[in-house]
Parts: structure tokens; sequence; C-alpha cells
């Protein structure tokens, strides 16, 4: 084509100027490279021109081709290699040529044989300072230009600056696109969503984003294993392993790298991967992963991948960019946890309180026990929780129990079982400090047989104290892992210190209840050797004297009437004295109720009281001495205040033996008002009943009558302390 130098160089320009006004409008880079391809090659009157972009594997891929015939053919993807002007290029960074293409060598020179091309021309394009591609003109005739490599120049500088334009406003796209996905993720962390809602969202977001086909969200475990918690996959499909996956770490693969390091890690190659968790990507189809470490309050928690299952690599910013979800999810999980914390606290102290409630109210022994293991048991997540308490003789009694299931347990409370072995009870007892057993496979003594024969896979437990001494331990056990919570031992120390309150006050209250019992059986037993004194002693020498006195009456002389007169009263005082004496021995201790029993005593009392009584007794044996004592001074002292105090007009006594217990109700018909804080009668009966374990209740509205309520257990027990 002969072109006279000043039309050439305006038909230069003018391709120029088409080119700089689709790069000046923003027109996308395809369309500028077609456009560069067919100017140039018009312009130089090439048979084949292209555009080719070098990728860091060594390999060109054509972005763009024109022919002068209009044939299409498609370049495709070759490596680079041997003798040609593309791979020149991309050795030296400067323009190259071959005017005899018969000698070239390596894959693109096979296609460009294939074309019949003998000469050609290759200018390397730059994006930034950074090589980028090649710009190609070939020839099938006559040798190209000699000038063509300088004439590209302003082509490919113009090809530049429509790459650059291109990869900028991807990038402020791309920006816009990262910053709105991190604003969506971190709404839904500042709304408190669950961590497993945002796990979710991240590997969505962090997905689309980076152009992924896959993304997951791992929690690194303590038995060396990790578990996916949230995944995502661009086709929506379902994935051959779920949300719950589990696989052991080892091996060479992201999620095993970023545990070994703390750092991101690439696999460009996952066919090289290694290891149970590399076998979970091949399942998936990964190609090519990035890992990034998920670290919560400082410490390493997981891990966020990121994978392709197409050829081409992962951005190179891959890392970097998924670093600002790991460290939204850090703050997922951490606010999660502080909630958690939050909650569980609250729902500590919710428990003791609880419990401590039960141990202000004196609550026996076996009801504290049963709270607290149930409590500790719910609040732990535990899967069964047992008090036992330390017994001479190296054996341990089973107190207190909770399971979180309906499964049957080989141990039941009141069990006695030997120390002994490697068990959390035995340590307890031997160190007198908290202890756990992680794998209790190897456990073993009866504690431990026990254990395995429920299912346990770890067990924590804690002494008892009460008053300095070891009494005894709570061991919770857990059914599902491997290791017990960090704070276990810790958050059962409260609870240990409520229980070793609890039984401190049980004993306390028992040795006073003893003590009590002592004093009354101590008093009725001195009440009953006054009576006997009296009825063989006083009351006998009186009854003597009396006799003597009527007989000496009887031998007073005729005539001696006023002698006889004077006698005669001193007996009959003499007598009125021994029955106020028979009365008062019978108030101290009445001797029909040691000898026929309480309904012949409560008959008497029934036959002497001045108010008519209604007397119900409906008992089949004989109370035990301290109960049978007590009832009948219940009755009595009711009836004395009836008859002195209430103005009644009939009274009704009702005593009952039925289901262990004694019943006693005395009621009438009276004025009321009554109180046990008038008189001392009242108040004596009540310490007299509360001694024996009992209650007593008074109800005496003013002008309703007045009932007093006596319940006494018939069997005197004993909490189960030690």
């Amino acid at each position: 084509m002969d072109t006279r130098p000043g039309d050439r160089i305006a038909e230069e320009q003018a391709a120029l100027r088409r080119v700089a006004v689709l790069v000046a409008r923003g027109t996308p880079p395809e369309e500028v490279f077609a456009a560069v391809t067919a100017e140039v090659g018009r312009l130089l009157d090439a048979d084949v021109t292209a555009l080719a972009r070098y990728t860091p594997d060594r390999t060109m891929t054509y972005v763009a081709l024109w022919s002068a015939t209009g044939d299409d053919w498609d370049g495709g993807r070759k490596p680079l290699g041997g003798k040609n002007v593309s791979t020149l290029v991309y050795q030296t960074g400067r323009p190259a040529r071959i005017d005899d293409f018969s000698k070239a060598a390596g894959p693109i020179a096979d296609v460009v044989h294939e074309l019949g091309i003998r000469s050609a021309v290759g200018a390397p394009i730059s994006v930034e300072g950074r090589p980028w591609g090649v710009m190609l003109v070939s020839a099938t005739s006559v040798p190209l230009p000699a000038d063509a490599e300088a004439r590209l120049a302003g082509f490919t500088e113009l090809i530049g600056t429509a790459i650059a334009n291109a990869q900028a406003r991807v990038e402020l796209r791309g920006y816009a696109e990262e910053q709105a996905a991190l604003r969506r993720v971190a709404t839904l962390v500042a709304g408190g969503a669950p961590p497993e809602e945002v796990f979710a969202a991240v590997a969505a977001e962090a997905g689309r984003l980076l152009g992924a086909d896959l993304t997951a969200v791992g929690r690194y475990e303590p038995d060396s294993m990790m578990t996916v918690l949230g995944a995502w996959r661009s086709t929506g499909t379902a994935m051959a392993f779920t949300v719950g996956t589990r696989a052991k770490l080892g091996g060479e693969n992201t999620a095993t790298v970023v545990f070994r390091t703390r750092r991101p890690t690439r696999v460009d190659d996952y066919g090289d991967a290694t290891g149970a968790v590399a076998d979970v990507g091949h399942g998936w189809g990964f190609r090519a992963a990035v890992g990034a470490p998920v670290t919560v309050e400082g410490r390493l928690w997981g891990v966020l991948t990121v994978a392709s299952t197409r050829e081409e690599r992962l951005p190179a910013d891959a890392e970097a960019r998924a670093a600002g979800f790991t460290e939204l999810i850090g703050t997922a999980i951490a606010n999660a946890e502080a909630r958690v914390e939050l909650r569980g606290y609250a729902e500590e102290q919710a428990a003791l309180r609880r419990v401590a409630t039960l141990v202000a109210r004196a609550a026996q022994p076996e009801q504290v026990f049963a709270a607290v293991a149930e409590d500790i048991g719910r609040l732990l997540g535990a899967d069964f929780t047992a008090l036992s308490r330390y017994d001479s003789g190296g054996m341990a009694t089973v107190v207190g129990m909770w399971t979180s299931t309906n499964t049957p347990v080989p141990i039941a409370v009141g069990d006695r079982l030997s120390l002994g072995g490697r068990n959390v009870a035995t340590l307890v007892h031997q160190t007198g400090h908290p202890a756990r057993v992680d794998g209790y496979d190897d456990s073993s003594g009866m504690f431990g047989d026990a254990g395995r024969r429920w299912g346990f896979r770890s067990a924590a437990g804690v002494p008892i104290r009460v008053e300095g001494r070891l009494w005894g331990v709570v061991t919770v056990g857990s059914a599902d892992t491997l290791f017990m919570p960090a704070d276990t031992e810790v958050r059962l120390a409260a609870f240990t210190e409520l229980v070793g309150t609890a039984i401190a006050n049980a004993e306390a209250q028992a040795a006073l209840a003893a003590s009590r019992a002592r004093i009354v059986a101590a008093a009725d037993a001195a009440r009953r050797r006054i009576e006997r004194d009296l009825h063989d002693g006083a009351q006998q020498r009186l009854v003597t004297l009396a006799l003597q006195l009527r007989e000496a009456q009887t031998m007073a002389p005729p005539g001696a009437g006023g002698l006889a007169a004077r006698l005669d009263g001193v007996a009959a005082g003499l007598e009125a004295a021994l029955e106020e004496l028979r009365e008062i021995g019978r108030g101290i201790h009445p001797a029909v109720l040691g000898e026929s029993g309480l309904r012949p005593a409560l008959q008497a009392l029934a036959r002497r009281c001045t108010v008519p009584v209604d007397l119900h007794v409906q008992v089949a044996q004989r109370p035990p001495g301290p109960v049978e004592i007590a009832a009948y001074y219940v009755v009595s002292e009711a009836l004395t205040n009836t008859a002195r105090h209430a103005c009644a007009s009939v009274a009704k006594v009702e005593v009952v033996a039925s289901d262990g217990v004694l019943r006693v109700r005395v009621s009438d018909d009276g004025r009321g008002g009554a109180d046990f804080g008038h008189g001392s009668g009242l108040v004596g009966l009540r310490d007299r009943v509360e001694a024996l374990g009992g209650q007593i209740t008074l109800h005496s509205p003013p002008r309703q009558g007045s009932a007093v309520e006596v319940r006494m257990p018939l069997e005197q027990t004993r909490p189960p302390l030690a």
C-alpha cells in the first residue's frame, strides 16, 4: 500500500484519536481492544492483529483478534515458551519482531504456522508501570514496515490507559461493593444477630465479593478438630458436606496451615493439599483456596476459607480482603460470647439465689442437695450431676443426683461406693482440691466404672467443705465432650460453699434439736421422779398421819368434845392437803399416762375439766414416750386455758395417728384472742413440740373460738449428714 508520509501520519493520528475518544468515554476494555486491533491492522496493512494478556503462570490469553479477511479464529490460552514474538516481549519487556517465522518455535508459533504468518511484530503493553500484555501485528506475505514497533507505541499507551481506567473503575466498584458487604454484615453484628446467622452471611458476602465458588467458616475445637459453622456455594446447590461437618486437622491445607501459623495462607493448586480437611475440600471440588484466621479477643478461634472450583486463581488480594470479614466474625463471636456470659452470669446468680433461699429457710439437706444437683447440671449444660458424702472406711454415699435425660443410671441416691482408682471422687478425696478426668475411658474404681457405664467422656469435681473439714464432692459429667469447660471448677465453687453452709446449718439444727430433746427428756424424767417421790414419800406419810390422827380422835375421853372437834378439823385439813398434793403430783407427771397410756390419761383430763369435752382418740399403738408426753401436755394446757379464760360452752379434742404423724387438735367455742406472746404455757408447749421435730399452730380470732393444732413425727430421724 503506497501512502505518502503526510497522509500516513494523518491516518495514524485519526486512528489514535478514535481510540482515545473511546478511552476517554470509559468504553469497556474489550470494546477498546477490538477497536485497537482493527485500527492497527488497517493502518499497518497487516493480515492479522491481536491483543493478549500475560498471566502469572507463564501463559498468554488472547483478548482481541482481527484479520484482514474477516475470518474468525479462536486464539484461546497458550503457554509461553520457545522462539516467538509473544515470548520475546514477555522475556525482555521490549518490542520484538521476527521477519522469518519459518524458524519460530513453541506452542504460540504452532498457531502462527497454521495461519500462514511469515513475519510479526510485538509491542509490550504496560499498565501503571507493570507488564500487562502484548500487541501483535502479523503479515502472511511481505514483511511489516520497519517502523511498525514505533508506530505501535502510541496505541499500546492508549491500551494501557484504557486498562488502567477500567481497573480503577473496577477497583472503585469493588471497594464500594466490599464496603456495602461489610456494612451488611456489621449491621447484623451490631443488631446482636445469632452467630450462625452471621456465619452464613459472611460466607455468602465474602464468596460473592471475591468471585469465589465456595466459602466456609470453621471453628477450631480443643480435640484438634475443625467444625464447619457456615457455608455458601455460588450455584446455590446443596454441598456434599453441610454445616456441622467435622474434620481432623493435619496435613497441608488452608485450615491446618492457618491453625499452625496464625496467619493467612493460600493454596493455588489444591490437588497438592493433604489431610482430612483437604479431603473435605476435594469433596467440594476445590481447585484453589485462601484461608484467613478468625481471632476473638486475641485468641485464634477459627478460619474463613474462600475457594474456587475453576482453574483461575483467586484474586491476589483475597487474603487481605477476607481479613475485613474475619474481623467482623471475631466481633460477632465476642459479642455473642459476652451475651452468653452475661446471660450465664444472670442464670448462675438466679440458681445461687434459689439455693441460698433454701439454705436460709433451713430446708432439709436432701432438698438442698437435689436442688443444687439440678441447678448445677442445667447451668453448666452437663449430662450428670452428683453430690457425694465421704464416709469412714474409704466409702462415699450419693446424697443428691440429677441427669439431663431419662436414661437409667447405674447409681442412685443412697448408694455407697468404695473410693479408689482413677476417678473424680477419689482424686478430690485424696487431694482435697478440685479435679477433672478428660477421657473417661481410662478411669477406674467403683466411681469410674459407674461413670463409664453411664457414658461419661469427661468429668470434673469440686470438694465440699463444712467448717473447714472435707465433707464430700460435687461431680459433673458430660457424655458429649472430652473436655469440660475451663471454668467448670470455678463455677462449681460457689455452689459448694452454699452446700457447705446448708450442711453446717442442718448439723447445727440437728445438734440444737437433739439438745432440746435431751432437755425435754431430762425435764420429763425429773417430773416423773418428783411425782414418784411425792407418791411414795410425802403422800404416803400424809396418809399415815391422817390415819393415826383419826385413830387418836377415837381414843379421846368422854367429855372432851372440844378436843375431838379440833382433832376432826385437823384431820379434815390433813386430808385436803393430801388431795392437793395428789393434784400437784398429777400435774407434774400423771401416773395414769405412764401406766395406761394416752387414751386413759386424756379421758381423765376430760373428766376433770370444768367445760364439757368431746374427746376423739384414734391411736392404734402407743406413741414414743416423748411424743406421748408432749401430746398429753398440749391437751392439758389447752383445756386449762379453755376453762380459765375462754368462757367456752364446749371443747373438742381430736388425737389421730396416721402416715407416721401424730395430729392433735384442741378447739373451743370461746371468745378467742389467745396468743403465744401471752403467758408461758403456750410458749413452753411450742418449745416442747419443736424439740421433737413437730409443728404447733394457734388459730384464735377474737370472738370466734380458739384452736391449737400440733403435728409430731412418730419416728424421730436425723438428717443425712456426717
